[in-house]
């Protein structure tokens, strides 16, 4: 099995940052959020993933806002977030300042009162008495149907739209795993022979790259969670890692703390991971994959968002942990150690409490310690031919020289990376 599309090359060792356009700013719209692009850029933000930019359906609304994955319309704007021409401003400034931008597309559902369900009812799935209806508890929605050809079409041609109309350099495709494979093959097809795009996947079917770039490391946050919980040991979350280290070759993992679903649903990073949360953003950064973070993450965002209503990220200024991600990204970018390189994990000698990996490309080796426990003083001896030389810690800019083996301590959820340079 492999890739039948080709990654583009903009998309290889970048990273994503996932915008919550509602919730950014008091004012929630396209324009305001604009206002924040110099900073994501400082920042090494490279890819800008826009949460659903269509209106939202009325009849069957959650909230007073409603649920941004019941659209009414898959080629107009929710007016909450401004004009189609609001949208293109948007869109023009991130690109001028060297962002690509990814739509979220949520091709399984729409919301109640979609046009659609007017024109061409035929296209929506059915139950016994033949009314609209959906199979996963989502009230709000109601599912598509995709043995209809005319659906599939009127669809990807929805795709294509904001292609050609909206200058968009992906998409980032919502429960992609309830939709069939064959039609994000044919979308892919259609859409990249426009231009080409990244494809991101919400899912975990390894089937699915075959179609899409990159997919979900869910099953690696819900370990991770369990491991915070003391329900697993960092030993399976290796196995994990083992796990997608079968992918397909070029096959892209997202990893990342915190998401819109996480954060509404589940809780914050700091609520799930406690005081390993920084440590954990480190791993997502440093890993084989992309690295997503949420909107607010580098504020830090303390609390759970609302969904289905106002409920706007409250800013530290300037954010706490702007230098942290800035320092991480920026690394990340420039580490071909990190984007390309092998990876060697440590044995386990306080595997219970530490991740530690070295990873390597050509000279440039890259060592991470993260203690995930709610032990201090953890130490931990590395013996491991690379590393030897002089290597950086990234955060305090602090050179060492090391002769094979060192002895690191680590207090309680601390992290360390160092680096070493040709």
């Amino acid at each position: 099995m492999g890739i039948n599309f080709s990654t583009v090359d903009w998309a290889k060792g970048s990273n994503i940052y996932e915008v919550n356009i509602r919730q950014y700013t008091l004012e929630g719209t396209f324009a305001a959020f604009s206002k924040h692009l110099p900073r994501l850029k400082n920042m090494g933000v490279e890819i800008l993933w826009l949460m659903p930019i269509t209106p939202i359906s009325k009849k069957v609304r959650q909230g007073i806002l409603g649920s941004y994955y019941a659209c009414s319309s898959y080629t107009e704007i929710n007016p909450e977030f401004g004009t189609l021409t609001d949208f293109k401003n948007l869109i023009n400034e991130a690109h001028a300042l060297g962002f690509k931008i990814i739509i979220d597309w949520v091709a399984n559902h729409t919301g109640w009162d979609h046009h659609w369900t007017i024109e061409h009812p035929d296209w929506y799935v059915k139950d016994a008495d033949e009314n609209f209806t959906e199979k996963n508890g989502w009230h709000d929605v109601i599912d598509l149907d995709f043995s209809n050809t005319n659906m599939r079409r009127a669809l990807i041609d929805a795709m294509k739209y904001w292609v050609t109309e909206g200058k968009i350099d992906g998409f980032r495709c919502d429960m992609a795993h309830l939709v069939p494979l064959d039609f994000w093959v044919d979308a892919r097809k259609q859409c990249d022979a426009i231009t080409p795009l990244f494809w991101l996947a919400e899912c975990e079917v390894v089937a699915y790259h075959n179609a899409f770039d990159a997919s979900y490391a869910w099953w690696w946050m819900h370990e991770t969670e369990k491991h915070a919980k003391g329900n697993v040991s960092p030993n399976d979350i290796r196995q994990v890692l083992h796990a997608y280290s079968q992918y397909p070759p070029g096959a892209i993992k997202l990893f990342f703390t915190a998401n819109h679903d996480e954060n509404s649903w589940n809780g914050t990073e700091y609520e799930k991971y406690a005081d390993a949360a920084k440590a954990w953003a480190v791993f997502t950064c440093t890993w084989q994959g992309m690295p997503l973070i949420y909107s607010g993450q580098e504020s830090p965002n303390l609390k759970r968002l609302k969904f289905f209503d106002k409920d706007c990220i409250e800013w530290n200024a300037p954010p706490q942990l702007n230098d942290f991600y800035t320092t991480l990204l920026h690394h990340r970018k420039q580490s071909k150690a990190i984007s390309e390189g092998e990876t060697f994990i440590l044995p386990a000698q306080k595997g219970d409490q530490l991740m530690a990996y070295l990873r390597r490309k050509e000279e440039e080796v890259v060592l991470v310690l993260l203690n995930l426990s709610d032990d201090d003083r953890v130490t931990i001896r590395v013996e491991h031919d690379w590393l030897t030389g002089t290597f950086r810690n990234i955060f305090s800019e602090l050179e060492f020289v090391f002769k094979g083996e060192e002895i690191f301590e680590l207090q309680k959820g601390e992290y360390i990376v160092y680096e070493k340079k040709k």
